[in-house]
């Protein structure tokens, strides 16, 4: 043995002086690095050299003169203060010095202190080494130092749990740095002022303590932000907790059973024995509560480990779900179970909407057709119980019976019996109601916790808003639809009120002039030309909308308003200026009906002697057809607000629609209608399209401002 033991003394010597050397090298060649580096990172680099630097001559001085001898000691004062200017740069990296005042009377007074603990240091070799002077010294020097540590690490504490989140990825490892040389160096001398001497074994292994502090900035100047993160398994977190329980528990029973004992009166071992009883009984009796476990573990998790859940992953994936698009994308109440079931790594899944009676049935299903839903899946009072409490079911709880304040009404008979059944998640929207998801249970099922009750709340109540959008998009499509339907009934009922008048115009004329061959043959002509505007109409009811309009053919303008001129010469004087043939490429009968439309409202906006007049000119590549009246006018806030706005019309009995559906036709064909117009003077309206003689790549002139009062 004695033997083994001198073996042993050279071994350790060389352990201490490898520590010492290789915390010492490790600090020399950091500091080396961050001044010189400009790949370096971490706030405060600067501070931080200077720490690592006078640590590394500290650990040399150690080596070389000993790590008891009063160079090393003063060195060793020095690094303290180092350190402590790092502690304060890293307070003033993100001004926080300058809102928390309490910071620089702290850290001056911890410069006091390191101040008084040299001040001893020196005193203490003015005596002889073993007297009562430089025992009681060497004691005040421990207690100065004892202050500095409890001091440095309340701030080191404040410096992290102060920060904002995105200053502690950089403040952690620094913290940890210093936290590791003042947390050793409070043990240190804690040992020290009990046993009032300095533990030797301690004070040859505080090399490795800056070994420590070393790695810990290297890691911190090096790290990458995805690197280095210390994620304990959940198994591991919970077996070490409840280590730490039982140990405390029997270091408690340990001090007070020993604390009796010294007591030391006749009934001490009594004593014992019953603190001992007592204290099983306790920890029998308060240990297994189920009640008392799952909230400690809900605790626990919540605040002090990592998280099952990888937020960010979790996030991706759901967006990249519920975004998915195009013809192979499922529709989207399929997207919004798998999205859900995603969470939980459930197969399967239901979605469940609201019924306009009341209750909810099937909407969707993903991955799970042989389960059979009735029609009414949930009755209106359990959809109520899931609207007013967003309660996420557990149907294991309820089978289990581990849940009871559920009413029945939420969890039917064809959901609780069905085995592959495992949980409810609502989708509430403004405290609405507007689905449920019904999940199947994973390969490896387990209990819900309060992790996934958050995160299910959470997607439900996104997957709410998305179920209420596409709703309303629904509604909005299926109003849209109605609009466009009302739109081309309302062009009808214009077109056909136009033809009445025409026809109603053309029996009154015939009571009078029936017997006249030339009214004979006009009126033959009008009939036709009304049988060809009514079929015409017919064929244009599937067209509004359509792509029929595309189609172009070569117009002639000049032959076109001539036309018209002479479809109204019975019922009204339209005179129609001469032109030669000027073509267009454009949809002819939209064309004639926009013009049509236009001489029709002139006519009646004109008094029965004044004649409409219509002509035709071209201006740079753009033909120009002008429709003009001497009638009662508009105002320039009709024009503005009212005129091309469908449904508005200063015409009793008029639908409002003219000049709109007229604008429309025109710029369907790239063309332009503007309006000129006072009141009391009369309109004008100005057809603008591009001739075919500058067919082509052009601009479509409706992008140009029109209207013009």
């Amino acid at each position: 043995m004695a033997r083994g033991c001198a073996l042993m003394e050279p071994l350790w010597f060389l352990f201490v002086i490898l520590m010492f050397v290789a915390g010492a090298s490790g600090a020399a060649v950091l500091a080396l690095w961050l001044v010189s580096s400009e790949r370096a990172k971490g706030p405060a680099k600067t501070a931080s050299a200077a720490a690592l630097g006078i640590s590394s001559l500290w650990g040399f001085c150690a080596v070389g003169f000993g790590y008891l001898a009063v160079p090393t000691l003063l060195v060793f004062s020095a690094s303290y203060f180092a350190w402590l200017w790092l502690l304060y740069r890293l307070f003033a990296n993100d001004d926080r010095d300058k809102s928390l005042a309490p910071i620089r009377p702290v850290v001056a007074s911890l410069a006091l202190v390191e101040l008084l603990h040299v001040a001893t240091l020196l005193a203490q070799f003015s005596f002889p080494a073993g007297s009562a002077p430089a025992q009681l010294i060497a004691h005040f020097a421990v207690i100065f130092r004892l202050l500095f540590c409890v001091g440095a690490l309340v701030l080191v504490h404040n410096l992290y749990a102060g920060a904002e989140q995105q200053s502690r990825q950089s403040l952690r490892w620094p913290a940890a740095a210093m936290g590791a040389i003042w947390l050793y160096d409070l043990n240190f001398y804690t040992i020290a002022y009990l046993l009032n001497e300095l533990p030797e074994m301690l004070a040859q292994l505080r090399g490795a303590a800056l070994l420590v502090a070393v790695i810990v900035l290297a890691i911190g100047s090096l790290r990458s932000e995805s690197e280095l993160k210390f994620r304990p398994s959940r198994s591991f977190a919970f077996q070490s907790f409840s280590l730490l329980v039982i140990g405390t528990y029997l270091v408690v029973m340990v001090v007070v059973a020993q604390a009796i004992a010294y007591a030391g009166n006749a009934y001490a071992p009594a004593m014992q024995v019953g603190f001992m009883v007592a204290a099983s009984a306790v920890a029998l009796a308060v240990l297994p509560s189920p009640k008392l476990r799952r909230w400690l573990r809900v605790m626990i998790s919540k605040h002090l480990f990592q998280h099952r859940y990888d937020y960010r992953t979790e996030w991706l994936r759901f967006t990249d779900t519920i975004g998915r698009a195009g013809p192979e994308a499922p529709p989207l109440p399929q997207r919004i179970v798998q999205a859900v079931a995603d969470v939980t790594d459930s197969p399967a899944g239901l979605l469940l909407t609201p019924l306009e009676e009341g209750g909810l049935a099937l909407a969707a299903r993903w991955q799970w057709s042989a389960i059979e839903v009735p029609g009414v899946a949930v009755c209106c009072e359990g959809a109520r119980f899931f609207e007013e409490s967003q309660f996420i079911l557990d149907l294991d709880d309820l089978r289990a019976g581990r849940e009871q304040a559920i009413p029945t009404a939420a969890y039917p008979d064809w959901l609780f019996e069905e085995e592959r059944a495992w949980a409810v998640v609502p989708l509430v929207h403004y405290e609405r109601l507007v689905g449920l998801v019904v999940l199947a249970r994973p390969p490896l099922a387990r209990q819900l916790d309060w992790e996934d009750f958050d995160l299910l709340r959470v997607v439900g109540r996104q997957l709410a808003s998305y179920l209420a959008e596409h709703a309303s998009q629904d509604a909005l499509g299926e109003a849209q639809r109605f609009d466009e339907f009302n739109r081309r009934i309302a062009f009808v009922m214009h077109d056909i009120k136009n033809l009445a008048s025409q026809l109603s115009l053309l029996a009154r004329n015939a009571e009078l002039h029936a017997d006249k061959p030339e009214f004979r043959a006009d009126m033959l002509l009008t009939l036709r030309n009304s049988t060809d505007k009514l079929q015409g109409l017919l064929a244009r009811l599937g067209r509004y909308g359509g792509q029929s309009r595309t189609v172009r053919e070569q117009v002639d303008l000049a032959a076109m308003i001539r036309s018209v001129a002479q479809q109204y010469k019975a019922r009204h004087e339209v005179i129609a200026a001469d032109h030669p043939a000027c073509f267009i490429e454009g949809n002819a009968e939209a064309l004639e009906q926009a013009i049509v439309h236009l001489v029709q409202n002139a006519i009646e906006a004109s008094a029965a002697n004044s004649p409409v007049r219509l002509a035709l000119r071209v201006e740079q590549g753009t033909a120009i057809i002008e429709v003009s009246d001497n009638g009662v006018g508009m105002s320039p806030e009709f024009i503005r607000m009212h005129l091309f706005k469908p449904f508005h019309s200063s015409k009793s009995g008029g639908f409002g629609i003219g000049a709109f559906e007229a604008r429309e036709m025109i710029r369907a064909m790239g063309g332009r209608l503007d309006v000129q117009s006072r009141e009391g003077e009369g309109t004008r309206f100005l057809l603008r399209l591009p001739t075919s003689t500058t067919a082509g790549p052009r601009p479509n002139i409706n992008d140009l401002n029109a209207e013009v009062a």
